[in-house]
């Protein structure tokens, strides 16, 4: 399946119900969003990547990066175009990209991803995934590539509302998406029980000072 047919199957009330979500809200969550055969091209690229393939991930940006294993235990890698299930993802999110900015004006510029592996015991403490004012990163996404999870098997996301309480609890089923915006959705990863896969990712603005694009990552 090429990155154009995998972009070209997207229906487009899909997009509308993800529009729908971040205007009520601030989230949704979207089983088999995706076409199946892309989320299993990418369930086999990412178990088929050695240890050596992922890093420890960190808090934070830039000077502001530290890696912290009281906050998160995960360990990812970056996407990119040269293979060829994560050039189709990233068509994917492409098109998502230009959906949510024709119905939402928010001027999403481009998408960063990576994928997240989560260890037996690992997790990732509450947290939002921007600042307002101190961050371009304005809409996350995760997307699940979890066959079989059940809820013995943790890792679960925990979405928290305004008043501290859990609004969604989402078991991390393959095919499962999740978007919702980066600085007003209060998140959590709870300890995963077994292996677990996914891939976060960001819709970005441009912070660019001086023509200079703000640095991903």
């Amino acid at each position: 399946m090429s990155a154009e047919i995998a972009a070209s199957s997207v229906e487009l009330p899909l997009f509308d119900v993800i529009a729908d979500g971040l205007t009520g809200r601030g989230f949704v969550v979207l089983p088999l969003a995706l076409p199946p055969a892309l989320s299993e091209a990418l369930l086999l690229r990412v178990t088929s990547l050695g240890d050596e393939a992922f890093r420890r991930a960190g808090v934070g940006r830039e000077r502001d990066f530290q890696l912290n294993r009281f906050v998160r235990s995960d360990e990812i890698r970056w996407l990119g175009s040269a293979d060829p299930a994560e050039a189709q993802y990233l068509a994917w999110m492409e098109q998502l990209r230009q959906a949510i900015n024709r119905r939402l004006f928010m001027g999403l510029f481009d998408y960063e991803a990576h994928f997240a592996r989560y260890l037996p015991g690992a997790f990732y403490k509450k947290h939002i995934d921007a600042f307002k004012g101190r961050s371009n990163r304005v809409l996350s996404t995760v997307f699940y590539l979890n066959g079989g999870w059940q809820e013995a098997d943790g890792g679960q996301l925990l979405i928290y509302g305004d008043d501290d309480s859990v609004v969604s609890k989402v078991t991390p089923l393959m095919g499962t998406l999740v978007v919702f915006l980066s600085d007003s959705v209060p998140h959590e990863v709870l300890a995963a029980q077994r292996t677990r896969y996914s891939i976060a990712g960001w819709f970005r603005v441009n912070g660019s000072i001086n023509a200079q694009i703000d640095p991903p990552r």
